[in-house]
């Protein structure tokens, strides 16, 4: 979503370079998180959920590739910029296969940055409907379901009750949680209507699925994680 909040998270440890880009991005309205460690990056990505991530090829603590398939590998897919060294096809390579959704040589024109951001917040907001996570995705817009390239055909209240578990992945989500937002009711602790959906869920993604993808946490509530 192109927007002056369009939050855009910088992972840089060039700090001159670092502080050009800031505020060239500043000027345009976007707000700004400067990280200059892989490992913290992580942590900010998963944390602040960022529109969009520029990071650079030469991360400390981290490798870049592996910052961008860690990503990837935890549903997350917004819009990743990898700033490579200039007639290095190998660092392109690698960061596209990792997950990568740009990248861009060192040295280059902070224009041609700022268009690259540009193009990609406005891709971003055409698929601001899509929830994605690992090789399951769900269009809220057509309330469609794939796994991989097959599509998994739910009931409304599937669709809803995953839905929701999409918008919340790795979090463990409370019966009352899920009662309230699903169902819209929250005192019905004695009723099993959670345990027949969840394990329809299953059932049905499980056929698609080689693991298992929504998890029971004992005494508190579900998880959707790998």
């Amino acid at each position: 979503m192109e927007a002056v909040t369009a939050h855009v998270l910088l992972v840089e440890n060039d700090s001159q370079l670092a502080q050009l880009i800031a505020q060239e991005l500043g000027c345009e309205g976007y707000k700004v998180n400067l990280i200059e460690d892989g490992i913290s990056g992580l942590l900010a990505a998963r944390q602040t959920n960022p529109d969009l991530i520029i990071v650079t090829w030469t991360l400390l603590g981290l490798s870049c590739a592996e910052f961008c398939h860690r990503l990837r590998s935890t549903y997350n897919c917004v819009p990743i910029i990898v700033l490579t060294h200039e007639g290095q096809v190998y660092e392109r390579i690698m960061g596209l296969n990792a997950g990568a959704s740009d990248c861009l040589s060192k040295p280059f024109v902070l224009e041609e940055l700022i268009a690259r951001v540009r193009a990609h917040l406005r891709q971003g907001a055409k698929e601001a409907y899509l929830l994605q996570f690992e090789q399951l995705v769900l269009n809220q817009k057509a309330r469609q379901v794939y796994y991989g390239h097959q599509e998994i055909e739910l009931t409304a209240k599937e669709f809803d009750l995953l839905e929701y578990f999409m918008r919340h992945p790795n979090q463990v989500l409370t019966r009352v949680q899920i009662l309230d937002h699903v169902w819209g009711y929250e005192n019905f602790a004695s009723s099993n209507v959670i345990e027949v959906y969840i394990r329809y869920l299953r059932i049905k993604l499980e056929a698609q699925s080689a693991t298992q993808l929504i998890h029971t946490v004992r005494g508190v509530g579900y998880v959707l994680r790998n």
